[in-house]
């Protein structure tokens, strides 16, 4: 699985998505968490967000379109992109 990666340190870098999953938060009141496992410098990771357009695209890969190689960016408007 990997060690935990904070999203900002893999923001604009190269990475392969291998899967993810989509589950409640653990906190209350949070909506939904994604969870991507991915591998960055040919290093395993998971990394967690509660960002829902992550969530939106993500759930629109076809299972058979795992892994992917792409890079999370930070729009203008604060939100997290799959380039």
């Amino acid at each position: 699985m990997g060690d935990k990666i904070k999203i900002d340190r893999i923001l604009n870098r190269p990475i392969v998505v291998e899967s993810f999953r989509i589950e409640p938060s653990k906190f209350e009141g949070k909506g939904n968490r994604l969870t991507l496992q991915i591998k960055i410098d040919n290093n395993s990771h998971i990394v967690f967000t509660g960002s829902q357009v992550l969530m939106d695209m993500i759930a629109k890969v076809p299972a058979d379109g795992f892994p992917f190689e792409t890079k999370i960016v930070k729009q203008d408007d604060s939100s997290l992109q799959f380039t």
